[in-house]
């Protein structure tokens, strides 16, 4: 989710996140997400998949994942062709992630903000599931589902024409869908459909829990068995050389990108009215919630030691997952930003995943960067 400020030059920033992807690669993180939106000057990306494809020769091994692509904006068949497409340039190295889509203001330019955008996607997800596991001519022609596709009249299966590319994984690449709100329906429609789940950075600590009980009665209602593995939490990480610092860059510089990051993202959840992602008790006022009071429960941040113990204690508040996703930032200083990079690779998630053997628990992975 980049967010920069809006006096930065775009080619720059766009610069700046293709080299956390290609450092997060070098450091053997697992995956990166990317995500995108239309019409927001301080996010940068506004298609996942071309910004991604950039990425496909300049990374050895980290897999690339759309975070996500937005299903209420563009026609399912599309997605799925494109989707398919990248798949194959990368040779799988590829997660599908997939969202509605929330920015109200791509919504209007595209003139769907009266209608429910979480209908669309569930209705395009069924329609891109449907091509890539039915063979052409296709006839999907739902109940319900605004998308009616058909190449039956046009399309000449004996020469090629009318069929939609498959991925080039088998039977198709992971497909994850992220999670915002406490005790989300979405986790449940996940884990019905066979998705897993990416909880949010900016949710509080208290409620990501509520997101693994939601997929567990949405895995459970299909006879299937939730795997703590498949669920994927972000959380906004810095890590410094020393506690002082730490707590400059991620909390008291005015300047700070944490700083910076957050209070936007409060600014666009206020006016959406959706501002109990950030409280602890539901029935807090709005106005309770500043700066300050998400900084102090949103960022961990510290030595390595510090971060160690704070993700310890995150984990035993949430029970076993199978990827902790760290956020990406602006880089107010690239040095810093390196660098809490490199210990989060090489001397945290190490501690972190002994301290999580050593207890009998799994080990969770710090995974992935942006």
């Amino acid at each position: 989710m980049p967010m920069h400020p809006p006096h930065r030059n775009w080619v720059e920033t766009l610069k700046e996140d293709r080299q956390s992807f290609i450092l997060a690669d070098e450091l053997g993180f697992y995956d990166a997400f990317c995500g995108e939106h239309l019409a927001d000057t301080i996010e940068n990306v506004t298609n996942s998949f071309q910004f991604l494809a950039t990425l496909i020769h300049e990374t050895k091994t980290i897999k690339l994942a759309t975070g996500t692509a937005n299903l209420s904006q563009t026609h399912p068949v599309l997605v799925a062709a494109h989707a398919a497409m990248f798949d194959h340039l990368s040779e799988g190295r590829f997660i599908f992630g997939v969202s509605a889509g929330a920015l109200a203001t791509d919504a209007e330019l595209l003139g769907t903000l009266g209608e429910d955008r979480s209908m669309i996607f569930h209705e395009a997800l069924e329609a891109i599931l449907a091509v890539w596991t039915t063979d052409p001519p296709y006839n999907f022609d739902r109940p319900g589902n605004r998308f009616k596709i058909s190449s039956a009249k046009m399309g000449r299966p004996d020469f090629g024409l009318g069929a939609i590319a498959r991925p080039f994984q088998k039977p198709l690449p992971e497909i994850v869908g992220t999670v915002v709100a406490p005790n989300s329906s979405s986790a449940e429609y996940f884990g019905k459909m066979g998705l897993h789940p990416l909880s949010a950075n900016f949710l509080m600590p208290k409620w990501v829990k509520t997101h693994w009980e939601s997929y567990i009665k949405g895995t459970t209602s299909i006879g299937a068995k939730a795997d703590p593995n498949d669920w994927r939490i972000a959380r906004t990480i810095f890590v410094a050389d020393d506690d002082k610092t730490a707590k400059r860059y991620a909390r008291d510089d005015a300047a700070s990108p944490y700083r910076f990051y957050y209070h936007n993202l409060m600014r666009k959840f206020r006016a959406a009215k959706r501002m109990y992602v950030f409280k602890e008790d539901q029935n807090q006022p709005d106005e309770q919630i500043d700066d300050e009071y998400v900084l102090d429960r949103l960022v961990i941040h510290g030595s390595v030691n510090k971060v160690v113990d704070k993700i310890l204690a995150f984990h035993a508040e949430t029970g076993d997952f199978g990827e902790l996703v760290y956020a990406g930032m602006d880089w107010v200083d690239p040095a810093l930003t390196k660098r809490s990079m490199e210990l989060m690779a090489t001397q945290v998630m190490p501690r972190v995943n002994a301290a999580l053997e050593a207890s009998g628990c799994k080990p969770a992975a710090a995974r992935s960067a942006g």
